[in-house]
């Protein structure tokens, strides 16, 4: 998925880790061969390379920070400078097949706004983010008192880019609110593997460490 910290952070520094970074593979699998594909917020260009190369797509990404763009530009990646608050409006509907938004909603400024937009410009968006309600965030807020610093959170809370978190209800709720058809859903657990589908929310919601959507107006 920013096109927006205060200002965005980039996908990258939203990552906790490369392991935490298994979503970058369910969302490749989860693009169709050759479609026109928008990643927002893409960092270093690591998941529009991996499109690219594996599904053979017809890429474009927007990064805010001068340092992602030039990687991605090294990378042989179409990629240019932007702010997902506010440059998505210049897009026109259904410019893509897949608009992506990989661990950057929970840092823009304005989400559901954000999340409008890629409904608008894309035929499908895909969104992953982590969950805020997994067991272990309510661990660190319940009994220690403290915001959390986990293997998928790893920033303090004075230094975070994430402004917004949000859990896997809560996004299904803003869904909801704006219209959108769910396709798709996704939950990963603290060891990377997809969690059960026919699992009810609350246990994605109380285990998923993070969550892949797709959804379509």
């Amino acid at each position: 998925m920013t096109v927006a910290d205060a200002p965005v952070p980039t996908t990258e520094t939203v990552a906790a880790s490369a392991s935490a970074r298994v979503d970058l593979d369910l969302i490749a699998d989860l693009v169709t061969p050759g479609s026109r594909v928008l990643d927002i917020g893409c960092g270093d260009g690591a998941l529009l390379d991996l499109l690219e190369r594996r599904r053979q797509v017809d890429g474009r990404g927007v990064e805010l920070s001068q340092v992602g763009v030039n990687e991605c530009v090294a990378r042989g990646l179409s990629v240019i400078q932007g702010d997902a608050d506010r440059d998505l409006v210049h897009y026109p509907d259904d410019a893509f097949d897949f608009v992506i938004l990989s661990q950057t909603i929970q840092a823009t400024r304005n989400p559901k706004t954000v999340l409008s937009e890629l409904l608008r410009i894309g035929r499908h968006a895909i969104i992953s983010f982590p969950n805020f309600g997994h067991w272990s965030i309510r661990y660190w807020l319940g009994l220690r008192g403290q915001m959390p610093v986990t293997s998928n959170l790893t920033h303090a809370w004075y230094d975070t880019p994430n402004i917004h978190f949000c859990t896997i209800r809560d996004f299904i709720a803003l869904a909801e609110e704006l219209g959108a058809t769910v396709e798709t859903a996704i939950a990963i657990n603290a060891t990377g593997q997809k969690m059960g589908m026919k699992m009810p929310w609350w246990f994605w919601n109380l285990f998923g460490q993070q969550a892949v959507f797709v959804l379509r107006r």
